[in-house]
């Protein structure tokens, strides 16, 4: 009988620390190295983190399509690292033909309706999006995001 007892305790604590593990774990997204991808599949991630309510702790890199997430996920719900640099640059897509990356202006201007007025403000004023990659850090990035506590 004592075994029943026990066992049936550890089970419960078990189960109590894997709920509570699984709780805090996906209270928050960190990004700590996104170099980017596709953008429909990060559109996606970012809608579904959007949809859950987490914190997204930028903590590292977050360039490319990954900074979509700054025009998906509420401003209230992103907080910036000391580490958190966002890198934007053009839209474009993939030529077989030249076996290059070919820089697309509808898909740049598509992207540039994604994000808030202060991140298309900030595009604007270090050139717009073209191939070479722009950096948002440090103070400038801390003034339009919370940083993490």
């Amino acid at each position: 009988m004592n075994w029943q007892v026990a066992w049936v305790g550890t089970l419960a604590s078990a189960l109590f620390l894997a709920i509570f593990a699984s709780t805090t774990a996906s209270a928050e997204v960190r990004i700590v190295g996104d170099p980017g991808g596709e953008v429909s599949s990060y559109i996606q991630k970012f809608q579904g983190v959007r949809a859950s309510g987490q914190r997204v702790v930028v903590d590292g890199p977050c360039l490319s399509a990954c900074t979509l997430m700054l025009g998906i996920v509420p401003k209230d719900k992103i907080c910036v690292t000391s580490r958190a640099v966002f890198g934007f640059h053009a839209a474009s897509y993939y030529d077989d033909a030249s076996r290059s990356l070919v820089p697309t202006r509808a898909g740049s201007r598509l992207v540039m309706k994604l994000y808030p007025a202060q991140i298309r403000g900030w595009i604007e004023h270090h050139g717009g999006l073209t191939p070479r990659l722009i950096q948002l850090r440090g103070r400038e990035l801390t003034s339009l995001y919370k940083t993490c506590d």
